[in-house]
């Protein structure tokens, strides 16, 4: 490696004849490792179901649509979620194969900016990978930020709709957030129970979706004509032109296949990653197509009252679509609890790919206190700090909600 790449903090080891005894000793995954530079820290403990567990938890595209079902309304129609998921995916396909292929040759926890450094033209590989890093690990939090504000909202919505006198503040929410925030914390503090965390949580989506998806259409009163589910294009975005409107709103269907590179960060907790981690990623994007696109149409066909879902009290537009569907305020509370512990899931893998990140990147000396946040506890097998300053960062940004009701995006749930 040149010294540019040195310089910027990667650690490269040079091995002399005295311990190639040494290396010879290491497995293949370790000697991968070794090579570009890295010594074996963290135990291998994931499989690739966990794996996936953690890629798709956190991506989980049906509970992200939840919020495109009312808001893309507005930006398209149904029209542009039940074509915008298949556009979207087709895209997020391209990108899962692109990280995939770079994932295969360069299996290492630092994901898009070690490749950066090592891919970039030389006189700009450490800048790129420098901003490429603090990019990642903001994006990070922030998507940490957005879950816990969507399942502390939830919570919240929840309360209200079996209480009709509460009225919804804002510090309620707040308290909400930060509940979810600290209980998620706990789980990833333990290297040995989190692949079955991740597993965990695989299959409360999947049981969740499956749930929601034959329940709510079975009980639904009425449905609406299949012309409103998959030809009713609607703009109410002040944009004249309708193509414009449906650009705009594919932010909408996005947003549930966002965070794909999360597997690529685990590339050094799972034996294999060559191969493993690709099918984690594809894996992600063919579960979240297919659960998103058959969920949206189910909800579609559902509505009932669409004035009523943007002015519910309860300010989460899908757990009023619960309670027209069932009629039923506690069938509607269950239904939205599946959302909430899937949510959970969502919020404990973030926390998994944030620490990964906060922990790879100081590794590399990219985040100042790099020394302090690059340790991994030997007896809880992960790095804790990093763990640690990240979700305390997610803690502090909470409190923007306080002052701004519109900072986040509260409707993901």
């Amino acid at each position: 490696m040149d010294e540019d790449k040195k310089d910027y903090g990667i650690t490269h080891e040079h091995h002399s004849d005295d311990n190639i005894a040494d290396l010879k000793g290491l497995d293949d995954d370790a000697m991968k490792l070794a090579e570009m530079g890295y010594t074996q820290e963290m135990k291998r403990n994931f499989s690739v179901l966990s794996v996936l567990g953690v890629g798709f938890s956190l991506t989980n595209s049906w509970f992200g649509i939840s919020a495109a079902l009312v808001t893309g309304i507005n930006s398209g129609g149904p029209i542009l979620i039940i074509y915008g998921i298949i556009l979207i995916a087709l895209i997020s396909t391209c990108v899962g194969i692109s990280l995939s292929e770079l994932a295969s040759a360069m299996p290492n926890a630092g994901g898009q900016y070690f490749w950066a450094n090592e891919l970039a033209p030389k006189k700009y590989a450490n800048f790129a990978s420098y901003l490429t890093g603090w990019f990642a690990w903001a994006g990070s939090i922030f998507t940490s930020v957005s879950v816990a504000l969507a399942v502390g909202a939830a919570l919240v919505g929840c309360w209200q709709l079996a209480h009709p006198d509460f009225h919804i503040l804002p510090w309620h929410v707040f308290v909400a957030y930060q509940v979810v925030n600290t209980f998620s914390f706990i789980f990833n503090c333990y290297g040995k129970i989190l692949p079955q965390v991740a597993t965990a949580t695989l299959y409360t989506s999947l049981v969740s979706f499956f749930v929601i998806l034959v329940v709510v259409p079975a009980k639904a009163p009425t449905h609406q004509e299949a012309r409103f589910v998959f030809a009713n294009f609607v703009n109410n975005t002040g944009w004249r032109q309708g193509g414009i409107a449906f650009i705009v709103g594919l932010i909408n269907t996005n947003w549930p296949f966002a965070c794909l590179d999360c597997a690529t960060h685990m590339a050094e907790e799972v034996a294999r990653p060559e191969k493993m981690i690709p099918i984690a990623i594809m894996g992600t994007v063919a579960i979240g197509f297919v659960t998103s696109w058959f969920y949206s149409v189910a909800m579609f066909f559902s509505m009932q009252d669409l004035d009523g879902l943007f002015n519910t009290k309860t300010m989460v537009p899908i757990l009023e679509l619960f309670n027209q569907a069932l009629g039923v305020k506690a069938g509607a509370i269950v239904l939205e609890s599946l959302i909430i512990a899937t949510g959970i899931g969502c919020q404990i893998a973030s926390h998994t790919w944030q620490s990964r990140l906060c922990w790879s990147f100081a590794r590399d000396r990219g985040l100042p206190f790099g020394n302090y946040l690059a340790k991994v506890d030997p007896k809880l097998d992960v790095p804790l700090r990093a763990h640690f300053v990240s979700c305390v960062i997610v803690a502090i940004l909470g409190t923007l909600y306080l002052g701004s009701y519109t900072a986040f995006n509260r409707d993901r749930a």
